[in-house]
């Protein structure tokens, strides 16, 4: 019983070092690199990656989420895996790879006009 309450414990204070992609405009508001690494405490999300971003890089509340609504801002996409997570709910879970630190979670400045 001892093991399983310690394993529980494990998981939910387990800390992750999760791989952050920034745009250009991102990259020199935060005065950081094209590839930034942040650690995440608990299940790994979205909000909870773009709140360990936050907090490392505090030139950036505001820039990419909405300071009271905590939206996405428009004109920027949320990718992993290949996969476009920009409507997926801030409260789901990120894909494997991105959670183990294995393929990052990309910021991307999205382009419009014509």
């Amino acid at each position: 019983m001892t093991q399983t309450n310690s394993q529980t414990m494990s998981r939910t204070t387990s800390r992750t070092t999760i791989r952050v992609i920034l745009p250009v405009h991102l990259r020199t508001l935060a005065q950081a690199g094209a590839e930034v690494s942040i650690e995440v405490n608990g299940q790994v999300t979205q909000r909870a990656v773009l709140d360990a971003l936050e907090a490392r890089y505090p030139t950036l509340r505001g820039t990419i989420r909405d300071h009271l609504t905590q939206e996405r801002r428009p004109f920027l996409r949320f990718f992993a895996c290949q996969d476009d997570l920009s409507h997926d709910s801030p409260d789901a879970p990120l894909p494997q790879p991105v959670a183990v630190g294995e393929e990052p979670f990309l910021i991307i400045g999205a382009i419009a006009g014509g």
